[in-house]
């Protein structure tokens, strides 16, 4: 059966190839919807880790997250340095990242933090920041700069180079800070998160030009000293996790100003939450083209059997069964189906393995060419079992056709 069927789509390969890339098409949409999905959502939950709490100016977790972790956004308020302070003092506080937001440089983010940043954010599994050129700045620079490996590759930025941020975010700048250019010190090796795509320079650089500190002032020792008035967020790593919770709610009911202590794990999903609808909408799109490419199989087949009124008898006058007709049909449709889910899992993995790099590099999404998912061997099942069953219509036309039919020349 599977052999008369080739047969027959081999005398008709024009349809049968139009058939298959039509269900291709529709193949590498639906899984690799699918996939962007997915990955994109591990992507945003590997961007941060080993991060108890992050503490901002009083507003909504989800901007919190965004602004803090993935340079999105901008905050509205900040949070002052005796507020730093005091959570630096906090019981059961291991480890604290200062950050300060609201420049940029040629639309990249740039993050005033201290040395601790690169000692402990981690991203992933529990893995640190590795530099792949120079070294990250020491608590007493000012002048120093480390890039992320993102920006350096698009600008082109060597060790050495001087560089001016400007003032705002989001490509929007309302005055250069020329008067206090930075010197790239390091550059940072590649994450596939937001690190890549940030600028990082020391608290002291940043109130310098901002005039928060005289320059006279920094030639001196003052590590006791502030460097800034205000921060946008804090990162707290705890010595003992449980105390995540009694610590948030302190720092929620602090007396001396409002502030939002949040879990980047609870944030991540009810970012997620948020991001459900656009899901659901994305899926029922992909499934719509699916059921096109389908419905255009089915077409082809119903389409093909006036012009294969006089084959199917000619089948049947030499012992064919109507059964026989029916298999025929459901047969050729298995196989358009499975090529067409074949060739579109193919497309796929080619489009992952030819353009990840340029995926990245352009858009800062990783997806990888990973084995098939569970779910997405369901998707690909599904739809060879539509197919299958949407064959049925026109073998079941087929074998009601009666053998005078296609012997019966009609004018």
């Amino acid at each position: 059966m599977i052999r008369l069927a080739l047969a027959s789509l081999t005398n008709r390969k024009a349809s049968a190839w139009l058939t298959i890339l039509a269900i291709a098409v529709s193949t590498l949409l639906l899984l690799g919807v699918e996939r962007v999905r997915t990955q994109t959502q591990e992507n945003f939950a590997n961007t941060i880790s080993g991060t108890d709490l992050i503490v901002g100016a009083r507003t909504g977790s989800t901007q919190l997250l965004l602004s803090s972790v993935f340079h999105i956004g901008a905050m509205n308020n900040s949070l002052s340095w005796q507020s730093y302070e005091y959570l630096q003092k906090l019981p059961g506080v291991a480890w604290h990242i200062p950050m300060a937001l609201g420049d940029s440089f040629s639309g990249y983010p740039v993050v005033g933090t201290t040395p601790a940043f690169f000692e402990y954010f981690q991203y992933g599994n529990r893995e640190t920041l590795q530099l792949s050129r120079g070294h990250v700045f020491s608590g007493d620079a000012a002048d120093d700069a480390v890039l992320g490996a993102e920006v350096a590759r698009r600008l082109k930025i060597k060790i050495g180079d001087e560089l001016t941020i400007a003032h705002g975010s989001g490509g929007i700048s309302f005055s250069d800070h020329d008067a206090h250019p930075f010197k790239v010190k390091g550059i940072l090796a590649p994450t596939a998160t937001p690190a890549d795509q940030a600028l990082y320079v020391p608290l002291a650089g940043l109130g310098l030009v901002h005039g928060e500190i005289l320059e006279d002032d920094h030639v001196h020792d003052h590590a006791h000293e502030q460097p800034v008035y205000t921060l946008s967020a804090v990162l707290l790593g705890l010595s003992n996790k449980p105390l995540a919770l009694r610590l948030q709610r302190q720092i929620n009911t602090y007396k001396g100003e409002p502030l939002t202590a949040i879990m980047p794990g609870l944030a991540l999903t009810e970012l997620w939450r948020t991001l459900n609808l656009f899901e659901k909408a994305l899926f029922a799109v992909s499934a719509l083209v699916v059921a096109t490419g389908l419905l255009g199989m089915l077409t082809t087949l119903l389409a093909s059997l006036r012009e294969r009124r006089r084959e199917m008898a000619v089948l049947r006058s030499i012992g064919a069964g109507p059964f026989t007709i029916f298999g025929l049909l459901v047969s050729e449709a298995f196989l358009l189906a499975i090529a067409g889910v074949a060739v579109g899992i193919s497309m796929l993995f080619l489009i992952l393995g030819v353009g990840s790099d340029w995926l990245l590099a352009n858009t800062g999404m990783l997806l990888r060419a990973t084995p098939l998912t569970t779910t997405e061997l369901m998707f690909a099942g599904a739809v060879l079992i539509a197919a299958i069953f949407l064959s049925f219509i026109p073998a079941w036309r087929a074998y009601r056709n009666a053998l005078a039919d296609g012997l019966t020349i009609r004018l």
